[in-house]
């Protein structure tokens, strides 16, 4: 056998990845396009040669240019498949079982993320026989400081029973309830990323002619790695100054967990429940150690005892009295560590928390009831001031989707540019009710501006409007950012091709994460197929029409009523309607039906000039249906001025 030698074998190598043809990542093995539209695909491949492409009998040429970069277009197919999709040049490259039909982008934060396997119905749904034509592809979680030509590599994955939990669960849900009316191929690209703010989602081009933007855009260097050495020596400095002469190199934690009072005689302190990055330590990915002393009675030291630390971001380690007691991961899971009888001890007792953030938020977060301690004597609370020291800093990898606008859009949106989908479906506004005035025409831009992308100035946009989440105690009907983001949400339905899932119903008073996603995905689909021509009855619920005060009484009259307005259950009063007089001073209205209009009066309101429904944070008591079950959503006749207004991105 004749040798070949290195360099021979060197130049031969390199020949053969030079000549390589490649399909862009977003194309796969089992992956769904879109259907009666003209189909694009695009890779590299070696500068100059030819390729050709060949899909379900349809053929293109095209020439590859000098930067490496080839495309073609080729004709609408109907939905149909599997089909076969070569590339042929210098190589061949092969996809298969590739289906036609309707492709739908999911996009927003973790409650769109949120997968199947961990909502109230997910163990059944997983277990159960599925519709093969019905594919996944979770587009890995990347933000860019530029608009990025390729996603990270991921896989199509088709539904069978066991592989569905990972599917968003709103998309899966949704796109069940599509299949069943039209029977065709459905692509979920799940590009929704946990905690992410509206303006990561906005392109760079648009961000650019934002004056709220722009600065913060224009600020961003050319490279990741520029980005995440600024951002790792700007941490540096923070942590720094905030813990004066406390090394973070070079420090020892070993003995931070024991019961000693001099070990953080001179740290500073953090406020719990409370995350860091609100209290100096911005943007802080890392371990910090966090302590507290707190004193017992021999009564409440006697026996066993149950520690609640609320809920921990992301992970922790937790000590009492020098004695590990237990840790955990998970940014949502709530805190509960026992404790045998004798280790408390009357007087002084340590406790000490090494958390671990990992992104994001970190910290303790939630209520501060449920920051205590249960003894045998009574709870002690362990809300206020911690002793706290950073003892890690981990050094950034990358940018993250809130580290700025645009860096979400550049990293899981830029890359799609070519494909065709159906439409979008959205759920995100949480991250933003902080500044929920500007988020309605924000919103209505993006939606713009996205159809443009995508080449369909007619792509339907459907989104969830906020789930009720936080105390009821807390509810006020006279300034929440909840309440008032919901009402830049419903702001884009002037926009056409619109439509909004209401949610109010389906939330959870402490879980900013319902589990329940099999309402939330219908509704979306009632939408879509409503939008589609599918089904002809509105599925966006009662519509108020106008209203009129007269005789010490408000009527609001609506339409899209489904056959008529009644309570969530028989029998109901009428629940989460408020008046106001011309000291807009808000109070719980008395509430009556009369035919398709709702009749408002309260006795403490003489003269109503103005009403507002569901308009809180939690309005889950809120009872108002269509004839069909969905839910009236939260709605005011004033325009007096938002809790919210100015308060933009960056001011």
């Amino acid at each position: 056998m004749k040798k070949t030698t290195l360099p021979v074998l060197l130049t031969l190598l390199a020949a053969t990845a030079h000549a390589e043809v490649r399909l862009a990542t977003v194309f796969g093995d089992h992956m769904v396009l879109q259907r009666d539209r003209p189909l694009q695909f695009w890779g590299q491949a070696t500068p100059g040669q030819t390729l050709s492409v060949e899909f379900a009998g349809r053929k293109a040429s095209t020439r590859v240019g000098a930067d490496g970069r080839w495309r073609v277009q080729l004709p609408e197919l109907p939905a149909g498949g599997p089909h076969r999709l070569r590339v042929m040049g210098d190589q061949t490259v092969e996809l298969n079982d590739v289906l036609i039909g309707d492709v739908w982008l999911l996009g927003g934060q973790s409650n769109m993320e949120w997968p199947l396997a961990q909502t109230d119905t997910g163990p059944q749904e997983v277990a159960t026989p599925q519709n093969a034509q019905l594919r996944h592809l979770r587009v890995p979680l990347r933000a860019s400081v530029k608009p990025e030509a390729e996603i990270a590599p991921a896989p199509w994955v088709v539904a069978e029973p066991g592989k569905v939990g990972e599917f968003s669960a709103v998309g899966y849900h949704f796109a069940k309830q599509m299949q069943a009316v039209q029977g065709v191929p459905i692509g979920l690209i799940n590009t929704a990323w946990g905690g992410s703010m509206l303006e990561t989602w906005v392109r760079r081009d648009a961000a650019l002619q934002d004056p709220d933007l722009a600065p913060a855009v224009r600020a961003l260097p050319a490279e990741n790695a520029l980005f995440s050495n600024g951002l790792r020596q700007r941490v540096q400095g923070r942590v720094a100054a905030w813990q004066p002469g406390l090394p973070v190199q070079g420090a020892d934690a070993g003995g931070w967990a024991a019961a000693r009072d001099h070990i953080d005689a001179n740290w500073p302190t953090l406020k719990a429940p409370g995350l860091w990055e609100a209290q100096g330590l911005a943007d802080l990915d890392g371990v910090v150690w966090m302590r507290k002393r707190i004193e017992l009675s021999a009564a409440q030291a006697a026996g066993a005892a149950e520690l609640h630390l609320a809920k921990v971001d992301d992970c922790d380690e937790t000590w009492v009295n020098g004695q590990r007691v237990g840790g955990q991961c998970g940014w949502e899971l709530p805190r509960r560590y026992a404790l045998p009888a004798g280790l408390l001890r009357a007087g002084a007792n340590w406790l000490a928390v090494r958390v671990t953030d990992t992104g994001g938020g970190g910290g303790f977060h939630g209520e501060a009831a449920d920051l205590r301690l249960d003894t045998a004597a009574g709870s002690v609370s362990l809300a206020g001031a911690w002793r706290a020291r950073v003892e890690q800093i981990t050094a950034a990898s990358g940018p993250v989707a809130n580290d700025a606008p645009t860096l979400g859009h550049n990293g899981l949106i830029a890359p799609l540019q070519g494909l065709s989908v159906r439409g979008v479906l959205w759920y995100q506004g949480e991250e933003n009710a902080g500044r929920a005035a500007a988020y309605a025409e924000s919103f209505k831009r993006l939606i713009q501006d996205w159809r443009h992308q995508f080449g369909d100035p007619n792509m339907p946009f459907l989104f969830v409007q906020l789930a009720a989440w936080s105390p009821l105690a807390d509810n006020r009907p006279d300034g929440n950012g909840w309440a008032e983001l919901r009402a830049s949400q419903a702001a884009a339905l002037a926009l056409p091709h619109t439509g909004m899932a209401t949610a109010i119903d389906v939330g959870d008073a402490v879980d900013i994460h319902p589990r329940n996603k099999r309402t939330v995905g219908q509704r979306l689909a009632a939408l879509a197929l409503h939008e589609l021509g599918l089904r002809a009855a509105p599925a966006g619920g009662p519509r108020l029409l106008g209203h009129e005060a007269k005789g010490g009484e408000l009527r609001l009259r609506f339409g899209d009523t489904a056959g008529g307005l009644r309570t969530a259950r028989a029998g109901e009063p009428l629940r989460g309607f408020y008046l106001a007089g011309a000291d807009r001073r808000w109070v719980p209205a008395e509430a009556r039906f009369e035919g398709d209009s709702i009749v408002l009066r309260s006795p403490a309101v003489l003269v109503p000039v103005a009403a507002r429904y569901a308009w809180v944070n939690n309005p889950s008591e809120a009872n108002i249906v269509g004839g069909d079950g969905l839910p009236l959503a939260p709605l005011r006749t004033d325009d007096w001025p938002l809790e919210s207004a100015g308060r933009r991105y960056g001011r």
